[in-house]
């Protein structure tokens, strides 16, 4: 009788001790078509990206575990609420409806909208207005949707699945301009792999931006984790050192 006590005793530890560290494991969703910030790897089918290197720190800073997931971009929020991953980490800027729905860690990094052309195009665009009767891209889930459909001077805002197919059709003239978060447009331009596009260099974002960290609501020790783990980062020059790293300082 003493044996099955000992024995159904340690079982119930071991079954206590498996909760407590689950409970340690985050999932972290990423988008992967979002160059600089997160993107998958296909030499090795795994995140990479400054958000990436980013939560890698923020992992050692709070004491927990990361495991990475890629999701597109308009699935993450989906995603989080139906509790598929634990946190966003990816060029989500921190909007009133978005926050909404989710809770927002404090600012990692802000930029505005990019504005790319073909290179034919020489024109010095400086806002909406100078591209009236244009036929403009972006991509799905950003916040310039609705101010691009609002602007009413374009001959028609499409929407893209993801942020390649938007670059594509610019670079091949499918249409005459693309709204895109500018570090991940410039990156992807530096890259070699959009030879007939350029950024205009006049235009002024007019939708600037700064992207956190995502969770669900609900969750304030969480949330307060990954606060803390941020402002050592930020402290301690690691945050820094990693945007120089990709380009984005």
């Amino acid at each position: 009788m003493k044996c099955m006590v000992a024995i159904l005793s340690f079982v119930m530890y071991a079954a206590g001790a498996h909760s407590a560290i689950a409970q340690t494991i985050l999932k972290v969703g990423s988008s992967p078509t979002g160059s600089p910030f997160s993107f998958l790897d296909t030499k090795t089918n795994t995140l990479r990206g400054a958000m990436i290197d980013i939560m890698k720190a923020v992992e050692k800073e709070a004491g927990v575990k990361l495991e990475f997931e890629p999701i597109p971009f308009s699935s993450l929020i989906a995603s989080l609420t139906s509790k598929k991953i634990d946190v966003i980490a990816t060029p989500m800027f921190i909007t009133p409806k978005r926050a909404e729905i989710v809770d927002f860690s404090q600012m990692i990094y802000g930029y505005g909208e990019g504005l790319a052309v073909p290179n034919k195009d020489t024109a010095q665009y400086k806002s909406f207005a100078d591209l009236q009767g244009k036929t403009v891209g972006v991509a799905v889930g950003t916040a310039y949707i609705e101010p691009l459909q609002k602007a009413g001077v374009f001959k028609e805002v499409k929407i893209y699945d993801n942020i390649q197919e938007l670059m594509r059709d610019v670079n091949v003239g499918r249409i005459d301009a693309a709204f895109i978060d500018y570090p991940i447009a410039a990156y992807g331009i530096s890259t070699g792999n959009y030879a007939n596009i350029h950024m205009v260099s006049s235009y002024k974002p007019t939708l600037p931006g700064e992207v956190g960290l995502a969770v669900r609501k609900g969750e304030p020790e969480l949330l307060k984790k990954l606060n803390d783990a941020i402002t050592k980062i930020k402290s301690n020059g690691q945050l820094d050192a990693i945007l120089k790293t990709w380009g984005m300082k």
